[in-house]
């Protein structure tokens, strides 16, 4: 059984083929496959990583130039600890480079620190380039936990 995200995949790119577009030149902004907020069964990072790979490799063509991830309004370190293990777990399998596209899940911490504050202007900072940092690494498969508790003692 197709996964919702496949279908609408496939039929996108039904309609991408349709108009001529050059595959090279695109950049794909989907969701990771996981479950909804709601969802009374979440899942690991890894179930997620898997899933989101398998779907992307059954629907996606590898001519694409890059796939960013939308965050679903998951949590940056959570969105971090997925594309990392996406490329942890399947790198040698990507024939397109990984990567975000949520400025939710990387701006919301540094926004709720700063609150409009100008005494909070640093720490805002120092957090969003940690998210930033954070998510580097994700990029990389080289993210893990514990940078988060470094960030934790630095603000």
């Amino acid at each position: 059984m197709l996964t919702i995200t496949e279908q609408v995949l496939r039929t996108v790119f039904n309609h991408i083929y349709a108009q001529g577009v050059m595959l090279e030149g695109a950049i794909l902004k989907p969701n990771m496959v996981i479950p909804g907020l709601i969802c009374p069964k979440q899942v690991s990072v890894e179930e997620v990583a898997d899933a989101t790979i398998q779907c992307l490799r059954q629907s996606v063509p590898a001519a694409i130039g890059g796939i960013a991830f939308l965050s679903g309004g998951r949590s940056g370190k959570l969105a971090s600890a997925h594309l990392n293990a996406m490329h942890v777990r399947h790198e040698l399998k990507l024939p397109w480079p990984l990567t975000f596209s949520f400025a939710r899940a990387i701006q919301q911490p540094a926004m709720e620190i700063w609150d409009g504050k100008d005494k909070n202007i640093k720490a805002a900072q120092q957090a969003l380039f940690h998210r930033a940092r954070c998510d580097q690494k994700a990029r990389m498969g080289l993210y893990n936990a514990s940078m988060e508790m470094v960030e934790a003692m630095a603000i």
